[in-house]
């Protein structure tokens, strides 16, 4: 188990899942470089909510936020999230990114990331009958009323069976011994 996964394990037990999800990212190095803060998590964490502030920590040569602040503030959260909402049930990676850039962002930003019932309910059902998947959730970055967009970012996750996932490599290393 690595360090987050033995924090979360313990931590969820002592305050809760959604204020340990938000205090443990807000608090780890990895995620504090990025700038970006979570502002919400609800119960059940099928809803996020962050902040990335513009501060001299983060601007560009042009004074917008730094494109790599704006993609790291969303990067980990889709798949963390996903894998607390199907309970550590499958193996789940990212797979790839995209990053669009619309306009440069001389404000705070603003970004929600939610699974509904319905997108988890496909998941499983997929996973039943093709073993592994892959699905892409897209985030987007605006001003805190959500008229206009700064940013987008298409998270591509790959999601497996554990079981099938095992096998799979298992069968992999051993057709490359």
């Amino acid at each position: 188990m690595t360090f987050y996964q033995n924090v979360s394990k313990y931590g969820a037990k002592i305050i809760g899942l959604p204020k340990l999800f938000k205090w443990a990212f807000n608090l780890s190095p990895m995620y504090r470089r990025s700038t970006a803060r979570i502002e919400f998590v609800s119960k059940d964490l099928s809803q996020i909510c962050i902040k990335l502030p513009i501060s001299y920590r983060n601007k560009n040569y042009m004074g917008s936020i730094f494109g790599g602040s704006m993609f790291s503030s969303v990067d980990p959260i889709p798949m963390v999230q996903l894998i607390y909402l199907t309970d550590h049930k499958y193996v789940i990676w990212d797979k790839s990114a995209e990053i669009y850039f619309k306009r440069p962002a001389h404000i705070d930003l603003h970004a929600e990331f939610i699974y509904t019932k319905e997108e988890l309910n496909e998941i499983e059902e997929r996973i039943k009958t093709e073993k592994e998947i892959v699905i892409v959730k897209t985030t987007q970055l605006t001003d805190k009323n959500k008229e206009t967009l700064y940013c987008e970012i298409k998270k591509t996750i790959y999601i497996a069976d554990k079981n099938f996932y095992k096998q799979k490599r298992e069968l992999k290393k051993s057709t490359s011994e």
